[in-house]
Parts: structure tokens; C-alpha cells; sequence
């Protein structure tokens, strides 16, 4: 028998759509130099979706067959009442959504990590390039370190699994890439390595940084070797074993080796757009039709995002490339 919810969340290209990262705010508490500008413009408030709004749209997903939710920024955790919108999707938890995860810096974790885990979280991401404070600081143009460590502590107290997002920077992190992978292996926690995305202004040359995925691979098998695994999280990484060590390693490659054919995903932002891919300026915007006619005028909008969903970015990087391949920040379409 053929599922409904499958054939309900198909795009055209006959690819499966489960997978659902919704963006709370671009508003963050850092400015991390190849995700923002230094001095950002952030959205107005009536703008931005309400929390309600947000329920409203993830129950419309889940109810179309969406199974894994991601919520992410800018930073999530500094969104007011941020726990009550994961109490209401959490309750989709087992009924339908087999998964509500979130992508953090970290920075707040210490306050918050008990309070997710109750509401129903049991993985999450967070976004940390190296384990140095002044690098941390430089990266982040003022972070703190030792914050987002204690915050790592308070998760994985709270029964929390933790994946380091790192992203592979030359000249800044590239040294540090083998000891974070140790030292992942003895927090108990994975690591996720990712190549720097041309998205947005930043007012540096993320040429001058780009690290391909593929040399740093070679750097790590000179000490351990890699073993591809058929493991998968609903996002785009590719997961290998270590030898000689506990943690598991994800390589996301968007420049040297994409992963477009077999896309599960769409993007919901907090001014209530659709991205269908993180690579392309198209989208479809929800907020009108929701304010005005309910999520009875939104159905249809998310027939037309599947329908428009591209077979691939157009991410490149190097001489004659765009320094963005589209100018909207990550922060703005959720990470």
C-alpha cells in the first residue's frame, strides 16, 4: 500500500521531502565571520512569524508527512519563549514526527539544555570551529568560549546527544581539525566537518578560507583510517567510522561533491518563507496566505514549493565565482 503523506510530500523530481528545518529568528549572539556580516540589519518584529504561527505550520507539515524537524537561526535559543513553540511540535513526537532537533552556538545552552531535553530533544548540533579561546573569539568577533563549553556540560548532562558542527577554515582552524576529532572522541560526542558556503555578504573573501573536504579527509588518513557507513541523520552528511576511535565523522560537501540527488529537504524561515533549496533565491511565501486565510490558503503553496523544488545548487567558489552565490545570510534561511 502506498502512503499518502509519501506521495503528499514528493517534489517533482520524484524525491521524497521528510525533512523540515524551520528558522526561529536571524536574530544571534555572535557574528561568526563566514556566516554574518559584522554590523547585521535584522528583521522587524511584525515581520517575523509568531511562535503560534510557527506550531501552526509545523503542524501542517507533520500532518503532510514531514518526520524529522530541525529548528535553527540565526540562534534559536535567543528567540523569547523558545521552549513553549518545542513543547507544542514535541507533541508530534511518536505521532507522526519521528525527530525535533536543534542547531545551536551554544552560547545558551546552559540555561536551556535540562528544559529541551523534557521537551523532547534528544539531539543536537552545535556549532563550534575550534577549541582555542582568542580563534574562538576571533571567529565569532567576540564569543566566549568557555560559555559555550559549560553549555556543552549542562546538555550532555541533561541526557542530550551532541554533534560539534565544524566548519574547515584555511589559516584559521585547519590545524585544529585532527585534535577537535580526538577530543570529540573523549566528550562522547560526534563531529560534523563542513565546507564554507558562498551565502550572503560577509565583508571577507571566503576564497582566502575555502578548505575542500576532500583534502582534509587525506590529512585525517595519514593517522586514522576512514569508513564510510551507511548511517544518516535526515541532513546532508556523510558519515564515517574512525579507526582507533569512538566518534563517528560527517563530511558536508556542498562545493566538492553536492548531495542534491538525493534531497529531503525544504527550509521555513521566520518571516514565513519556503526555500526549497538552501542554493537558490526562489521560495514561496507562506506569511500572507496564512495571515489571511489560515493554513487552508497555505496548502496549495506547499504543492507549488515541491513542484518548484531545483535539482541542484549553484554553489561555487574560486576565480570568476560570485563571493555569494546568493546574497540572503545563513542566518536568514536557518543553518
Amino acid at each position: 500500500m502506498v502512503d499518502p503523506a509519501a506521495i503528499s510530500m514528493t517534489d517533482g523530481l520524484g524525491r521524497r521531502i521528510d525533512y523540515l528545518r524551520i528558522s526561529v529568528t536571524d536574530r544571534c549572539d555572535l557574528r561568526c565571520r563566514y556566516c554574518m556580516a559584522e554590523r547585521m540589519q535584522f528583521l522587524p518584529k511584525n515581520q517575523v512569524l509568531t511562535l503560534e504561527e510557527i506550531a501552526l505550520l509545523a503542524d501542517l507539515f507533520i500532518a503532510r508527512g514531514v518526520r524529522r524537524i530541525r529548528l535553527t537561526g540565526g540562534e534559536p535559543l535567543v528567540r523569547r519563549d523558545i521552549i513553549d513553540l518545542i513543547h507544542r511540535i514535541g507533541r508530534h513526537l511518536d505521532a507522526g514526527l519521528q525527530e525535533l532537533t536543534l542547531t545551536t552556538n551554544g552560547t545558551r545552552l546552559a540555561d536551556h539544555a535540562q528544559a529541551l531535553h523534557d521537551a523532547g530533544v534528544r539531539r543536537i548540533n552545535v556549532s563550534l570551529d575550534t577549541l582555542q579561546a582568542d580563534r574562538f573569539a576571533h571567529v565569532t568577533r567576540g564569543g566566549d568560549l568557555a560559555t559555550v563549553l559549560r553549555g556543552l556540560d549542562a546538555a550532555r548532562t541533561a541526557g542530550i546527544a551532541i554533534k560539534i558542527n565544524m566548519v574547515a577554515l584555511k589559516d584559521i582552524n585547519a590545524d585544529e581539525i585532527l585534535p577537535m576529532l580526538r577530543w570529540c572522541d573523549g566528550q562522547g560526542f560526534d563531529l560534523t566537518l563542513i565546507e564554507t558556503m558562498p551565502l550572503g555578504e560577509t565583508g571577507e573573501d571566503r576564497t582566502d578560507h575555502y578548505l575542500p573536504l576532500s583534502h582534509v579527509a587525506k590529512e585525517i588518513e595519514a593517522h586514522h583510517i576512514l569508513t564510510p557507513i551507511a548511517a544518516r541523520t535526515g541532513g546532508p552528511a556523510r558519515y564515517h567510522t574512525v579507526d582507533g576511535l569512538g566518534v563517528r565523522l560527517g563530511l558536508i560537501t556542498p562545493l566538492t561533491r553536492n548531495f542534491c540527488a538525493d534531497c529531503n529537504r525544504m527550509r521555513l524561515t521566520c518571516e514565513g518563507k519556503i526555500y526549497m533549496c538552501l542554493g537558490h533565491d526562489d521560495h514561496v511565501d507562506f506569511k500572507a496566505a496564512l495571515r489571511s486565510g489560515g493554513l487552508a490558503a497555505v496548502e496549495p503553496l506547499v504543492d507549488r514549493a515541491l513542484r518548484r523544488k531545483p535539482a541542484a545548487h549553484d554553489f561555487r567558489i574560486g576565480a570568476g565565482a560570485p563571493s555569494a552565490a546568493v546574497q540572503r545570510h545563513m542566518s536568514v534561511t536557518g543553518g
